[in-house]
């Protein structure tokens, strides 16, 4: 599996981009855009593709779902954690409508201890992030955890075995594509290199 998260920042020609990654089999997109408001995630909802919305988990304002076709929501670490007891409710309250909802976590305790099913679980850094420079990798080994967890963290096309090596069953993508001088390119080649590896698995 590979999921590619959104820039932060706004990027040119951003709603173009993503479509070409759609139309080249991305199969899951997180719309992250921490500073963006509502009407900002609205204005790019609206030039995205509508038949791949149901590609997208939301980061922020889970009320979307009630606007959009979308997936699902994404749980980052810091809402789950303030959602406390109430945490397994509302995940259950999204299910029952049809809505996928992942999370992000940055240990392997935290996702031990938590009873909760997400369709999968987020995992960083896996490798020294290239989004973000002196975020230090911990490489993680999940080989023992049933969850399905997705690794993060310096992910490209060099990375991808020792990923995989370590029990991840995908990756998420950040820097690795909105980073490079082509997205779609750079997209294409982690698509290449993932399916070589599983190949070989």
């Amino acid at each position: 599996m590979i999921l590619v998260l959104t820039s932060e920042r706004a990027l040119e020609n951003e709603a173009e981009q993503i479509n070409d990654l759609f139309d080249a089999g991305l199969e899951i997109l997180h719309l992250r855009k921490p500073t963006f408001t509502i009407n900002g995630y609205r204005a790019l909802l609206d030039v995205i593709d509508r038949t791949y919305h149901n590609r997208i988990m939301t980061h922020q304002f889970p009320e979307l779902t009630l606007e959009y076709p979308l997936r699902g929501i994404h749980l980052q670490e810091q809402a789950r954690l303030d959602l406390g007891d109430a945490l397994a409710v509302t995940t259950e309250v999204y299910k029952n409508k049809g809505f996928l909802v992942s999370s992000s976590f940055h240990s392997k305790e935290e996702i031990k201890v938590c009873d909760v099913d997400f369709e999968y679980v987020l995992l960083s850094p896996v490798f020294g992030s290239i989004s973000k420079p002196g975020y230090k990798g911990k490489g993680f080994d999940v080989t023992d955890l049933d969850q399905v967890v997705i690794g993060m963290g310096g992910i490209h096309e060099r990375t991808l075995q020792a990923t995989f090596d370590l029990g991840f069953k995908g990756v998420g993508i950040l820097g690795g594509i909105w980073n490079t001088k082509d997205s779609l390119q750079s997209f294409l080649n982690i698509k290449e290199a993932c399916n070589k590896v599983l190949n070989t698995k």
